[in-house]
Parts: C-alpha cells; sequence; structure tokens
C-alpha cells in the first residue's frame, strides 16, 4: 500500500507540485476569508428578555413581571439555567441554554413563550421584548460626539444622535444595535398647574383626552373625478409646540380654556436613568455599537469607522463623533503578538535546520513543511468556521516545532542514506527504503500528538469555547504536516536533494565533539542503569516537590489595554449627585500622568446592554502609549492608579477591563474575577449574612475590591388606599392610581411629528407641585360628583426603604458577594474562603453559599479533565500497542510522560506561574512531542535488535547515536518556536506564556529522558525473545 503511494507520487512530480501549489494559493484565501477576533467569545449561549415597566419598584417588577417570565420560560429543550435581575423600572431575564444549540433557534423558542408571559403580566406593566441578538463582546465600538462650539445643548445633541448618526450606523453590515446614553431625549411637556384645573373645573384626564383626540390624520378612500382617482386624507397631526398651545380644552358660553391657560407647553427631556460624562469636565452625548452575532469583529469595526468617518463630514461645523473605545485595537494588538511569533518561531527553526542538515537544500525540503501545513490550517479553520484569534493562531504558534518533527526524521533518514550509499542524488529506490523505515512510527507519532489534544476537544463552556479552537488548529497543521510528509518530502528530496559539502562546518563540529561526550556519557549509563532510574525517581521527587508550591487559577488575565474603574455609590443616590461625584473621580484620574482621557457611563442608557442604577458609575480610562508609562506592565499601572487616586469617600471601586466585565456579568452576574452567591429568601437576612462573609473574605490574604450586592436601601413614598374610604366616595381603585400616576410620573398621549423624527407628548402635572410627601398628599382627586378629595383623605402616605434589585437564579433569590484576588492563586483563595465560613459562619436553614466566577469554570475544567485524560491515555497506549506489539515497548515510551511533566511543572515553579488551562494545554502539547520522540528511537531500537545479533548494549549505544540529530531538531525546533510567545510582551501574551513555559522545560526532561534514560534502561524492554 505504502509503496504503491509513494510510486505514484514520485512517478507523477507535475501533477503533485500542481497539486500543492493550489492547495497552498486556496490556504492564502481561505485566510483572507476568516472572521479576526482578539479572543474566541467566551460568551453564554444565552438569550435576553428586557421589560421596561416605567415607575415601578423592584419588588413590584419581581411579582408582576420577572416571576412571569421565569415560570414561561421554564422547561424550555436545552435550557441550563435562568438568571434575573429585577431593578427600579426594568426587568432583565437570562435565558442560558446548551452550547451546542443554535442561538435563533433559541431566541425562536423564547419568543414564543413570550406570548404566554404576555398574558401573565398585568396590563400596564410593559412588554417584555428579546435583546439584542449580540454576545458579550458585542458591544466593539462606544464613541461620544464632541461639541467644540458649546452652542449645542445635552438635547440637541441626543437628537442627532438617535436620528442621524445611530440610524445610518445601524445600516452598516453586522451591527444590530446601536444604543445611545446621555443628554436628554427631546419631548413635548405638557406641565399642569392643578389650580388652574380646579378654576377651570377640568381633569387631567381631559386634558389627556383632548390631546389624543386632536392629533391624527386619517384616510378615506378615495373618489372618482374625470375618470381619475382623488385620494381622500385628512391631516390633523400635531407639528409645532403651538399647535398643542393652541388646542381647546373646554369650550362654554363661547369662552374657550386653551391648554396654555391650565398648563406651561414647552420643549424638554425625557425622565433618565443614566448619562455620560467625560475627563471631568461634563455630560457628553455617546453612543455604543453593537456587533450581530457571528459576524467578523475587525471587519464590522472597519466599516464602521468609515461611516463614521463619512458622517463626520456631514455633521455641522464644531461636531465631531469621536470612537473613545473600540476592540479592534485589541483584536490588531493580539493577533499581531501570536503573527510576530509565528514569524520570528518560522525563522528560528529554518535557522537550526540549516545548521544542524549542513546543507540549504534539505533545509528548504522541512522548511517548507511549515508554510504548507499552516496554510492546509487555515483552509480547515475556514471550513469548520474556526475566527483567527489569540488561542487559533497561538495553537500554530505552538505547533510550528512540531509541523516539521515528521519531516525532519524522513529527510534526515534520506539524506543520512544519500551519503552513506555515496550517489549523487537519491534514486526511486533510495527514497522508498528511507521513507518505508520511519513511515510507521511517524504516522503513529503524528496520531498520538492529535490524540493527546482530544481532552481539549470535550471541553465545554466558557472553557471549550476557549480552547477547542487551539486543539483544532493544532490538529489541522498536524494533519498538514502529515500530508507534506509522507507526499511532498519524499517528492521534493528527489528533486532537489543531492550530495553536497557541509556549509556550516564549525557547527557540525561542534555537535561532533557533543556526540563524542554524549557517547562517553551514554556508554556508563548503560553499563549503570540503576544510577538512570535514581536520577528519575530524584526527579520525580523534586517535581512532586515544586508541585505542592504551585498555585492554580481557571486562566491568566488577558490584558486589553483599556482599564475601567467601578464606582459603586449609596443606593438611595440621586442622578444628579452621582454625576457630581464622578466627575470628581474623572478630575483625579486626569491629573494621573499614564491616563489620557476618561469617558464615564452613569446608570443604563438604551435598553439593550447595560442594567445599571443611578448609583453605578463605569470609568473607561484611556491610557497613553506604553512607552510614556511610568512601570512596566499593566498589573502594576492598576497598582499606581489605586494608590495615586485614593480613598473615594462614598463609593466603593472595583478595577476590571471592558471585555472580562462584559463576559464575568454575562456568566455569573458579576463584574469580578470571583463570586461567592448567598441563596435565600429574605432579602434582610441575606443582606445581613452576606455582610458578615464580605467581612471574613476581606481578612484574606490577596483579597481586593470586595462588594456585596446592594439590594436594599432605596427611599420610597409608599402610598396605601383606604378600600373603604375610596367606595364612600364612589371611588374605584384604579381611579385614585391613575390621578396618582399621570400627576407624579407622567403619561405619554401621543407624538409630534417632525419629517422623519417622532418626539412624545408628556402630560404630568408640574414639578413645583410634585416635589415632596405633602405635595403628593395635597393631589387631587375628582369623584363622579364633582367632589374634590385631596389624596390624603383617601390613602396613608408614609417613607419607607426598599429593596434597591432583586436578583434571582432558578427561581430562587440570591446575593453576590464579588472580589478580585491580587497576589496569589485563585485555587488556594477559594479553598480558604471555604474553609473560613464553614468554620465561621451559621447560615438560617434554607440558606446556601455558592461559590463562582473563574474558580467554578476551573473547577469545571478540572472535572472534565479528570475523565478525558485517563481516557486519552488509553487510547495512546491502544495505538502505541497497536503500532509496537509489544508491551514492553509501549511501557519504555510512556516513561516519558511523567519526567516530561516534571519538567513542566518545575518550569512553572521557578516563574511563578499558576497551574491554568493555558498550562495544562501546554502538559498535553508536551505529552505529544515527547511520545513522538520516545516513539521514533524505540522503534529504531528495536529495528536493530532484531535485525542483528550484536550485544543489546551496543544496539542501544548505535540507535541512541544515529538518532540523536532528529532528536534534537525536533526538540530545538519546537523550543526556539516557542521562544517568541515566552518573550513577546504584547496583548495575550499573558494567556501563552504559562503553555510556553511547560513545553519548553518539559521538553528539556524530556530530551534527557529520551536520550539517556530510555538507551541506558531498553537492555530490560527489549521485546520478547530478541534480548541476547
Amino acid at each position: 500500500m505504502v509503496d504503491k503511494l509513494l510510486n505514484v507520487i514520485l512517478n507523477n512530480k507535475l501533477l503533485l507540485i500542481v497539486v500543492s501549489i493550489f492547495i497552498m494559493f486556496f490556504g492564502i484565501f481561505s485566510y483572507s476569508q476568516l472572521s479576526v477576533e482578539a479572543f474566541p467569545d467566551v460568551s453564554p449561549n444565552l438569550v435576553q428578555v428586557f421589560t421596561v415597566t416605567d415607575g415601578l419598584a423592584p419588588e413590584e417588577i419581581e411579582t408582576y413581571v420577572t416571576i412571569a417570565v421565569e415560570s414561561a420560560m421554564s422547561g424550555l429543550p436545552g435550557i441550563k439555567k435562568i438568571r434575573s435581575v429585577s431593578n427600579f423600572g426594568l426587568s432583565v431575564v437570562n435565558i442560558y441554554f446548551e452550547d451546542n444549540l443554535d442561538i435563533y433557534f433559541a431566541r425562536q423558542l423564547v419568543n414564543e413563550r413570550l406570548q404566554e408571559a404576555k398574558e401573565k403580566i398585568p396590563n400596564g406593566f410593559g412588554e417584555p421584548e428579546l435583546g439584542p441578538v449580540s454576545t458579550g463582546m458585542g458591544l466593539i465600538l462606544f464613541y461620544y460626539i464632541e461639541d467644540s462650539t458649546g452652542q449645542y445643548s445635552l438635547e440637541e445633541l441626543r437628537t442627532l444622535q438617535d436620528w442621524v448618526v445611530k440610524l445610518q450606523l445601524q445600516n452598516v453590515p453586522g451591527v444590530t444595535e446601536v444604543l445611545g446614553i446621555g443628554g436628554y431625549e427631546k419631548q413635548f411637556h405638557v406641565n399642569i398647574n392643578p389650580n388652574a384645573l380646579i378654576k377651570y373645573d377640568v381633569t387631567i384626564e381631559d386634558v389627556i383626552h383632548v390631546i389624543e383626540s386632536n392629533n391624527l390624520n386619517i384616510g378615506a378612500q378615495f373618489l372618482e373625478k374625470n375618470d381619475e382617482e382623488y385620494i381622500v386624507r385628512s391631516s390633523g397631526l400635531i407639528t409645532k409646540i403651538e399647535d398643542i398651545k393652541k388646542l381647546v380644552v373646554k369650550s362654554d358660553d363661547s369662552v374657550s380654556v386653551y391648554l396654555h391657560d391650565i398648563a406651561s407647553i414647552k420643549v424638554g427631556g425625557a425622565t433618565r436613568r443614566g448619562l455620560q460624562t467625560r475627563n471631568g469636565m461634563g455630560e457628553v452625548v455617546s453612543g455604543m455599537v453593537v456587533k450581530l452575532y457571528g459576524s467578523n469583529s475587525s471587519s464590522v469595526i472597519g466599516q464602521v469607522e468609515q461611516k463614521l468617518s463619512h458622517i463626520n463630514k456631514s455633521l455641522p461645523d464644531g461636531l465631531k463623533i469621536v470612537p473613545y473605545y473600540e476592540q479592534k485595537t485589541l483584536v490588531e494588538a493580539c493577533v499581531k503578538t501570536v503573527r510576530n511569533a509565528l514569524v520570528q518561531g518560522i525563522a528560528l527553526v529554518v535557522l537550526v535546520l540549516f545548521l544542524f542538515m549542513g546543507s540549504i537544500r534539505p533545509s528548504v525540503v522541512v522548511g517548507l513543511a511549515i508554510p504548507f501545513s499552516i496554510l492546509v490550517a487555515f483552509i480547515g479553520m475556514n471550513y469548520f468556521g474556526i475566527s483567527a484569534n489569540l488561542m487559533s493562531f497561538g495553537g500554530l504558534a505552538i505547533a510550528i516545532g512540531m509541523l516539521v518533527d515528521a519531516t525532519i526524521v524522513i529527510v534526515e533518514n534520506i539524506n543520512r542514506q544519500l551519503k552513506e550509499s555515496g550517489d549523487e542524488k537519491p534514486s526511486h529506490k533510495l527514497i522508498l527504503k528511507s521513507v518505508q523505515e520511519v513511515l510507521r512510527p511517524i504516522l503513529i507519532a503524528v496520531l498520538t500528538v492529535i490524540v493527546v489534544f482530544l481532552p481539549l476537544f470535550t471541553l465545554q463552556g466558557v472553557e471549550g469555547t476557549t480552547f477547542r479552537p487551539l486543539a483544532y488548529s493544532i490538529a489541522l497543521a498536524m494533519g498538514g504536516a502529515l500530508i507534506y510528509a509522507i507526499c511532498l518530502a519524499p517528492l521534493l528530496s528527489l528533486l532537489l536533494l543531492k550530495k553536497s559539502g557541509d556549509v556550516a562546518p564549525r557547527f557540525n563540529a561542534q555537535i561532533e565533539r557533543l556526540k563524542q561526550t554524549y557517547t562517553y556519557q551514554l556508554q556508563k549509563l548503560i553499563e549503570a542503569p540503576k544510577k538512570v532510574i535514581k536520577f528519575s525517581v530524584g526527579l520525580l521527587f523534586i517535581g512532586s516537590i515544586a508541585f505542592i508550591g504551585i498555585g492554580s487559577e481557571f486562566t491568566p488575565s488577558l490584558k486589553e489595554g483599556t482599564l475601567v474603574l467601578r464606582l459603586t455609590m449609596a443606593p438611595s443616590i440621586a442622578l444628579k449627585k452621582s454625576k457630581e461625584l464622578t466627575l470628581l473621580v474623572e478630575k483625579r484620574l486626569m491629573n494621573i500622568h499614564e491616563v489620557e482621557g476618561v469617558v464615564s457611563r452613569i446608570g443604563r442608557g438604551e435598553v439593550g446592554a447595560h442594567t445599571d442604577p443611578v448609583n453605578s458609575s463605569e470609568m473607561y480610562i484611556l491610557l497613553k502609549p506604553k512607552k510614556q508609562w511610568r512601570v512596566r506592565n499593566q498589573e502594576k499601572l492598576e497598582v499606581l492608579i489605586r494608590e495615586e487616586l485614593g480613598d473615594i469617600p462614598g463609593a466603593m471601586t472595583n478595577f476590571t477591563q471592558p471585555i472580562a466585565m462584559s463576559i464575568d456579568e454575562l456568566l455569573e452576574g458579576i463584574r469580578a474575577e470571583l463570586s461567592i452567591k448567598l441563596f435565600g429568601e429574605d432579602l434582610d437576612q441575606l443582606k445581613k449574612a452576606a455582610g458578615e462573609i464580605a467581612e471574613k473574605i476581606k481578612g484574606l490574604k490577596g483579597a481586593s475590591d470586595v462588594q456585596v450586592d446592594q439590594v436594599t436601601g432605596i427611599p420610597q413614598l409608599l402610598i396605601t388606599i383606604d378600600r373603604h374610604k375610596i367606595s364612600r366616595f364612589g371611588l374605584s381603585l384604579s381611579d385614585v392610581q391613575r390621578v396618582i400616576q399621570t400627576s407624579v410620573g407622567g403619561v405619554q398621549v401621543g407624538d409630534v411629528f417632525d419629517g422623519a423624527k417622532r418626539f412624545p407628548i408628556q402630560v404630568r402635572l408640574d414639578e413645583s407641585y410634585r416635589q415632596s410627601k405633602s405635595d403628593i398628599e395635597q393631589l387631587i382627586v375628582r369623584g363622579p360628583k364633582g367632589a374634590l378629595i385631596p389624596l390624603s383623605q383617601l390613602a396613608t402616605i408614609k417613607e419607607v426603604v426598599g429593596p434597591r434589585q432583586i436578583t434571582r437564579e432558578n427561581n430562587q433569590r440570591f446575593i453576590s458577594i464579588q472580589c478580585n484576588v491580587e497576589g496569589r492563586d485563585i485555587g488556594s483563595f477559594v479553598k480558604e474562603g471555604q474553609r473560613l465560613i464553614e468554620r465561621q459562619l451559621e447560615l438560617p436553614s434554607g440558606y446556601s453559599v455558592v461559590w463562582g466566577g473563574q474558580f467554578e469554570l476551573q473547577r469545571q475544567a478540572n472535572k472534565r479533565f479528570l475523565v478525558v485524560i485517563p481516557i486519552t491515555l488509553l487510547v495512546i497506549v491502544f495505538l502505541l500497542y497497536l503500532s509496537f506489539n509489544s508491551a514492553k515497548s509501549v511501557a519504555l515510551i510512556l516513561v516519558n510522560i511523567p519526567l516530561a511533566l516534571v519538567g513542566g511543572i518545575i518550569g512553572l515553579w521557578i516563574t511563578g506561574q499558576n497551574l491554568s488551562v493555558p498550562s495544562s494545554v501546554g502538559f498535553i502539547a508536551l505529552f505529544g512531542i515527547a511520545l513522538g520522540n520516545g516513539m521514533v528511537l524505540v522503534s529504531y531500537l528495536n529495528k536493530l535488535a532484531i535485525s542483528n545479533d550484536r550485544d543489546i548494549k551496543l544496539v542501544a549505544l548505535e540507535g541512541a547515536l544515529r538518532r540523536i540529530n532528529p532528536v534534537l531538531m525536533t526538540t530545538i525546533t519546537t523550543t526556539l518556536g516557542l521562544i517568541p510567545l515566552l518573550l513577546s510582551t504584547g496583548s495575550g501574551s499573558e494567556i501563552q506564556r504559562p503553555l510556553a513555559i511547560v513545553v519548553m522545560s518539559g521538553l528539556l526532561t524530556s530530551t534527557l529522558v529520551t536520550l539517556f534514560v530510555i538507551p541506558a534502561i531498553y537492555q530490560w524492554f527489549v521485546p520478547t525473545n530478541k534480548a541476547k
């Protein structure tokens, strides 16, 4: 079979070269089609349901809206959990689905159930709607409108944002939503004087009826005239403020009462629950661009920037749209990090090949394996829909050294046999013989490398989304390397290789001296194999000691290049005071040398992205270029900013990053690395117990930014209507409540149309009549017989303190304690915290604590690894036995694994890195490389042992000497290929560095095993009946 394949290849040179060139061009084309992202989108598979209910308190939102939506969603196929937040005026329900469920199908399922939910929600309590078709990484670009003239009001700027900028950006392909915040949404306010209502004997209901009945167009079909059709229509829409003022509310004895007689009518801003500030100077109007699920981040951002440039040209003089945060910078930085590592790694690998092989021709044959394999990987990535990101490209960077392993073994064998034969050029026969000698172990070695990444393919959730692209890219590239090694390497060897002089004599002289030293040392070890055993046991002991000193974490934090400072203020704080405090903090930040600018979002803007109350502020800290920093990295800069910012009276602080913050919030409902969820029913009990937990966590080493969810502390004016009293006046409960709602909260009664724009008409009492409790008590309710009754006679009005928000998960209330961990690993922090809480805190019956955040992700990944890795090892053992048909040979090869592990563990310990999922991936890659090297050596030793009757010790020595070149080349090429990842300081390098450390340090011990331990103890593992 192999002979036939090789003969076909060698006899159809032109066809194979043409096919190879086509594959490479198709790979280049596939690369151009790849979606480009900074990082795999690890957002959970969820559908959000938003319900805006103006004026309702969190407890009413929970009772009437949130629970109705939750119960309607229960039992959906593929559902994992339901989490909700009930805030003032807003309900957000997140429905989490299994990762393999199509998001559009999930949205369809949720939308169908929404009809059921709507039936349970009382009239006037809002309409539940689906959130944008996006993810936690969907907020790709933020911008503000800069007014250099100072002539435009915040209301005018917001109108420009909503009716010009937003509408044009929404037409960009890949943009699903543009959400505005800041300024004032334009409204026409009808502010009623209650004394005028009494004077003219008019009610608020009369005013509402007049406006609604005098603001409409109608159509009356058509009529025929002179064989033509005339459309009949009546125009009566309100188009300007004068139209509202001149509305007749009442006409009596030829005396008309106009609306302006009983109300002041003016243009104003809508009630808002959020705003945006900048650089401590004041408010700005901003927008957030949300990309469509699955679209190419880099492409969409590029098109949005082009559209913004076009819009800027059409704006009035002095106005300009300024992006202040966009993911494109991070995307380009991450891709640049791994791209540079790829290029540098390739250059180093080619240099090593040239020096070891001593000739350009074999170096070229081997070196071409890298671009060919990578281009094949691009074809596969495009086919499977894998984006070009930090992890997928990082996988290729990791695999650089491994891509040439198979070809090195083949070409080195061809080159060696060519020198031994004395021929000038290799013949068909020599090529066939050389390839046949090593083909079987090569096939098994490559399959083993692919199989060892099986655990990554089985990961689910965040860890699966993060690391599966890496496994895919490595497996695809290794597949390409195998194709190249079997099909192209023999052909190119036939065409290019020839007997030639050594072009690197000095380097080869060093190699020869190294071989002499190696021969001398190996001879001594073969004669005393017990010394090798003692050395190995000692190494394992050192590794076990080092392992105890290694911490654990899910994954190192990706440094995005933008910091976010979250301020959490008193739950009762007003928006105006939140703005003052935020501006004060912005001014402090602007005095820090490294800070270029600060843009802050207080509360929430348009529904669809954020749900924060007005006591929450997110401050995007825009940094100067790194060369202007006083410190070397982002971690130290964060410490510096904390120190120089100092304490902020009246606010709790928490540092995070934009993408990390969004994803943490979607995953666990928090905006920090670690969450402790306390489940229970009573909010007061939850708050008390959570406070005790927070105090204990603050005492742990490494705890920072410890915060408890603010679930209570909102002052409320509770109006309780006396049903007996209202019945005496012939009133119903809804009569009284409608007066309260309209007078205080206001009601929208239509729109004023201005071309394509439309602005609501808002009716309520003038602000001077709705400022205090006494004003509310004096609200007049008109009885059926015209009696004017103060509200104080119909209801009791008192001030109480209510919930700020109510969070629920799987139909149970909970409160979160969140924190970040600094200066130590999360794993040990959680273990200490769990022991502390179990010992010192007694929870009420029915209350429970669940730890989440990165710790939970790490636990899930480790749990799956514990199942999958043993299965993978069994598969590897099966493959090895299939190849060698000898349990002894399999056992000898597997000796590599524990000693390779030791090297990786020592490497992590020396560099201070934690055991994380990236380092686990490094160990997995290390398994494949170590097993591959061991297989090539053991297969060659077995062949020598079978083919001659010499002493087995001499066989071991000769086999090791003949295989030292390919073993060293594969080890050095893999190591040098990883050096750029190890030394890189660009964005994303913190994710790849633990992986590179594990592989490089593990290869050191693995190579020692391959070159010394295996030959030394081979005499005990010779296949049955072959030992002499």
